[in-house]
């Protein structure tokens, strides 16, 4: 069976990743020269997706920028809250215009995933939902899942303490719903999806169904997961794209270079430089440099410029992330929180 439609919830405020969400969104910010946003909204195109309906929050005319979806054969509709709802609670405020099922996903993490097996997964198993699930090293900070052989979920918790842990599988944010749960939904009130829904109808004796994720999936709530997001795109997207012999014998490991940026005279290891960034005589190590920036004469290392700074000669920035607009001066020595 097909499903046609996509609820994706981008409501939250990142106060994990400031100062780079003091000016945008957490799903807008830049993985090479594309919102974090968009690569999920990829994924539910190539599943078939014809409508995404956006969840909107914090700073919602920005992620109005993201367009109509045309560019991915998609259409994209705007829906906006008045004051937090949560998760469910958002899908619950758009609940008369959904089909009998349809797609679920959380908007803050990087996403470019196959979501079309999920789907077929959901019907297989004739689930009330299902959810994406995908192991990580730490799962204390994410929704963990018990499974039977069958897939079907026993049991559910949310950020358990270290003692509590049971699984390494977490809840990735991405679920096929029948629209019928939002019957359990207070209509203009918070309510989470995953520590409120879920658990009442687990409760219920509902299936609840686990899809084990295919493809790359990375939370990105902290500044390093945001630079390693860039860094997975470089080598998956544009490991094999020659740029021009200056840039290509100064550059190792993860590079990317984006439209109208520039590169001269300088070494790289690991490092994403952003649309109309410039850099010359620098050292770049672990870097992920934004929009518009100017890099002259300097070291970095371990670091995220924001869109429009300014770094000049002879500075130092190490485990540091910067501002929108920052000016570094000539000798200036930066080391701020570590990006571990």
């Amino acid at each position: 069976m097909k499903v046609r439609q996509a609820v994706v919830m981008v409501g939250g405020m990142g106060t994990r990743l400031r100062p780079l969400t003091e000016n945008k969104p957490k799903p807008m910010l830049s993985v090479a020269d594309k919102p974090c946003i968009w690569y999920l909204m990829r994924s539910l195109a190539r599943a078939g997706i014809e409508e995404v309906i956006l969840a909107c929050g914090y700073k919602p005319g920005m992620m109005e920028s993201l367009g109509d979806g045309s560019d991915l054969g998609i259409r994209v509709v705007y829906s906006y809250e008045d004051e937090p709802l949560g998760t469910a609670g958002a899908i619950k405020n758009v609940e008369s215009r959904l089909d009998e099922v349809f797609v679920a996903a959380n908007g803050d993490v990087f996403a470019d995933i196959d979501v079309k097996k999920e789907v077929e997964t959901h019907f297989a198993n004739d689930a009330t939902v299902t959810i994406a699930l995908t192991p990580v090293e730490n799962p204390c900070e994410f929704g963990i899942a018990r499974v039977d052989d069958t897939g079907r979920i026993l049991e559910f918790k949310e950020k358990p303490k270290p003692e509590e842990v049971f699984s390494n599988l977490i809840n990735a944010g991405v679920y096929v719903v029948n629209r019928s749960v939002l019957e359990k939904v207070p209509a203009g009130k918070f309510y989470d999806f995953s520590k409120d829904l879920v658990k009442v109808l687990m409760e219920e004796g509902k299936r609840i169904q686990s899809y084990s994720l295919t493809g790359t999936w990375m939370d990105v709530g902290r500044p390093h997961d945001l630079l390693e997001a860039n860094l997975a795109v470089a080598e998956r997207e544009y490991r094999l794209k020659r740029f021009d012999s200056a840039v290509e014998c100064c550059s190792r490991d993860q590079f990317y270079l984006g439209p109208g940026a520039s590169i001269e005279n300088s070494s790289t290891v690991k490092t994403v430089i952003s649309k109309g960034s410039a850099v010359r005589d620098s050292n770049l190590n672990r870097v992920l440099i934004l929009e518009n920036c100017k890099v002259d004469g300097a070291r970095i290392e371990n670091s995220i410029l924001g869109d429009g700074c300014v770094v000049r000669k002879g500075a130092e920035i190490t485990n540091a992330v910067l501002a929108d607009n920052t000016v570094v001066e000539e000798g200036q020595r930066i080391e701020g929180d570590r990006i571990v």
